[in-house]
Order: structure tokens, then sequence, then C-alpha cells
């Protein structure tokens, strides 16, 4: 993890770029397999299967009985957990739907919006090495608050052609039984497409490797919605003298093992703090059962120290990172410099991983700069907005001469004309 001392404000732009896999071909690659699953459907899954994960797949659809199974196999007090989890992100999301007031903008005129959930949506929930079940939580929860009336939930299963029972698990608690055995770009594709075992749906959600997110990126031009363009997981850290090194190490690692492409900053005012801060992460990292991915991890990202946490706050709006914590005393006054941001970690026992788990917030956020200008998931992820107007006769006989002179301006006499009947009506009537 390299440190830079005090750059000048002309090379901030460039420090924070994200790193980038080299892979030419992945577009290609992952195109062709859109082409195939759009084309041959549920055969070209279980093609897929076997040549990426080695397994064969006869029934894509998880059953009744291997949900109930999957449960048995959960121990109660990891159930337990969810349960707290699950309680919290209820909370916390169900705060955010709320039916919108009706206006009067003008005599008889009433203009109001309504959420109307999305029909149907795809859920993403990666599997392998590091199966995110609190994903599960994360988009099931406000999918169901949200209205949607069908959930399709597709993940990749192990080498003995199972989900992963906690996944199973969770999904149950939520009401979910549209689960399905696929993963990669390939599921994406099905749910993008439809086959004769996966629904198409109208809007996909959820993290994945290079691969989904390219697949999500490419599904956009036939008109399926994505939740946000995503890249690797990243965490920003904030911090000042008082900040305990041990805490910090720790919540660099905490993000660095998620991937070998993950990137981690730690910004201060204090220059001393960076060589703490890599003592411990080296003290940690010792076995760390993710050490190789959070080393290679580490290797591209970096400590930059500035003259002052006011300006550690200017550089961090323009890295708009996914997660950032401001682990200082002045914490709240920092956080009112906060313009780009997926989500905001306040304090020192405020730690990354409570987002990623059960303190309510939603852990499916944006990166690679791309807070900037989109937030991460919420129940309006879900809905689409629809927006009523009634007008009396009092409102067009109000407002009908504005806009008989604004459509006639724009030449657009059929506009006007819509309006002129009934003007004449009321006059005659």
């Amino acid at each position: 993890m390299k440190t830079i001392l005090y750059p000048e404000k002309k090379s901030w732009e460039a420090l924070c770029s994200r790193p980038v896999l080299e892979k030419s071909d992945l577009e290609a690659t992952v195109r062709s397999i859109l082409d195939t699953v759009k084309q041959d459907k549920d055969i070209s899954l279980a093609y897929y299967s076997g040549k990426f994960d080695g397994i064969e797949i006869e029934n894509l659809k998880v059953t009744p009985d291997e949900i109930k199974q999957a449960s048995d196999l959960v121990p109660d007090e990891l159930k337990k957990a969810i349960g707290v989890a699950r309680t919290n992100l209820q909370k916390f999301h169900l705060a955010q739907v709320h039916e919108e007031s009706s206006v009067e903008t003008s005599k008889g005129v009433v203009c109001q919006r309504k959420s109307v959930g999305i029909e149907k949506v795809g859920l993403y929930i990666p599997g392998g090495s590091a199966p995110l079940f609190s994903t599960v939580l994360m988009l099931g929860i406000p999918a169901k608050l949200a209205g949607c009336s069908e959930i399709i939930l597709c993940t990749p299963p192990g080498k003995d052609g199972r989900v992963n029972p906690v996944i199973l698990y969770t999904a149950d608690c939520l009401g979910l039984t549209q689960i399905f055995k696929t993963g990669g770009a390939q599921a994406i594709a099905a749910m993008a497409y439809g086959t004769e075992s996966i629904p198409k749906v109208y809007k996909i959600f959820g993290p994945g490797n290079q691969y989904v997110t390219k697949a999500k990126e490419l599904i956009q031009q036939d008109g399926i919605a994505i939740d946000m363009p995503a890249g690797p997981s990243e965490v920003l850290v904030v911090a000042d003298r008082n900040a305990n090194p041990e805490f910090i190490a720790a919540d660099l690692i905490s993000q660095a093992e998620h991937g070998v492409d993950s990137q981690v900053v730690l910004l201060t005012d204090y220059r001393e703090l960076t060589g703490k801060v890599k003592t411990e992460i080296e003290n940690q990292l010792q076995g760390l059962p993710r050490k190789e991915i959070a080393l290679k991890a580490l290797e591209h990202s970096m400590s930059v120290v500035l003259p002052s946490l006011e300006e550690c706050m200017i550089f961090s709006n323009i890295y708009a990172p996914e997660h950032l914590i401001i682990n200082a005393r002045n914490c709240y006054e920092l956080a009112d410099k906060v313009i780009n941001a997926g989500s905001v970690f306040l304090g020192s026992f405020s730690c990354e991983s409570a987002g990623d788990y059960a303190s309510g917030t939603n852990h499916t956020l944006p990166t690679n700069g791309f807070a900037r200008n989109f937030s991460g998931v919420s129940v309006e992820s879900f809905q689409k907005k629809i927006s009523f107007q009634e007008l009396s006769a009092d409102g067009i006989r109000e407002l009908g001469p504005v806009i008989e002179i604004m459509a006639e301006a724009e030449n657009l006499h059929g506009h006007k004309n819509a309006v002129s009947v009934r003007l004449k009506s009321l006059k005659n009537g």
C-alpha cells in the first residue's frame, strides 16, 4: 500500500482513478454468452454450468424440498443473526415507503405522483467462495416493500449442484420462492431475455464479477434496466490523529479481501498515522483466510497525507467512494462536507461491516466513482413514479389560455385545439 505525501491538487483526479484489470476480450465473451442464452435458453444454461462450473444441472429451479432441507443446515445462531439484520433493514427501508401529497398547482388543477412497484424484477446473488446471503436481504426486503409482484432470484450452485443453504434459508425468510441455479453472465441473460424455466424480468439487481457487471451493462442496450453501474468494491477512510490504527487497518483489510481488484484508500492530515496503519495491516493479515486476495488489492491501494481534514474531504468528494468512513473527532462537521459517497460511516466504532450486514442501510451501492450521480439501492429503486393530474372546469378556464399560447408558439396546433374545444364547450354550455 503506497503512501503519497501532500500531492498537488492538479494530480488528485489521476490519483482517484480506479485500478483496471486488463481483459480485452471481455465484452466479446459476454456478448457471445448473452446471444447464446437468448437463442438456446435452458439448454445453454446447462452447457455453461458444465463449462464454467464443472457441474450438471437437471432442474434449474430450486424445489420446496431443497429449501426445507437447507433450513436444517443453517445453525440457530446464524438464523438469529439473520433475523436481527432483517428487522433492522425492514425498519430502515419501511421509512422510505410513503404516499406523496396531492398539490393544487393552479385553481382547479390538482397534480400527484404515485409509487408503483416494478412488476418483474431479477435479483442476482453471487455464490462461489463468498456466497452473499446478506445481499438477499439487501435486495429482497426493498423489493417486497416496493410491491414487486414477481421476484426472480438467480445464484450459482456449488460443486454439489446445490445452492448454498444460507442463501436458500434467507430467501425463504423473505418469501422468495422463484430461485434458480445459474450464475455468471448467463444468469443475467436468462433474466433479461427469459428461458423455458426462468421468466423474463424488467429490471435486474445485484453485484457480481466482471462478467456479471459487463452483462448488466450490455443488456441495457436491449431495454432491460439495471440497478446501477458497478465495479469492484472500495472504501475510503478519512482519519485524524486520534483515530485508532488498529480500527483503520481492520476496515481497510475488510474491504481488500473482497477481490484483487478492490481498492482501499486512507486519507489523513497526520503523517505518522500511515506508518502505524501499515504495521497493523501486516499484523492483521497473518492468518487471514483471504490473505492473498487482500494483498493483491492492497498493491494498488494508497495512503494519502494532506495538509488538513478539510482537504481530505475535498479529495474524497473527487474520489466519490462506495463506502466512506470518517474516523475523526469532528466527524459530524466533516460529514456536512460530503457530496459524493455511497454510504457514510461516522465515528470510530462505525465499521463498514455494519452496513454490509445489519445496521439497516443497504449495501448495494455505486462504485467506481458513480456515487457522483447514483444512489445506493432503496425501495424507490424497485418502483416507478406515475404522475396524475385532474383539471376541473375552473382549472381549464384558468390554465387553458396559457396552454394555447405555448402550443401555438411551438407550432403544435393540435395541442392548442385540445384546449380550445374544451373552452368553447364551456363558453357555449
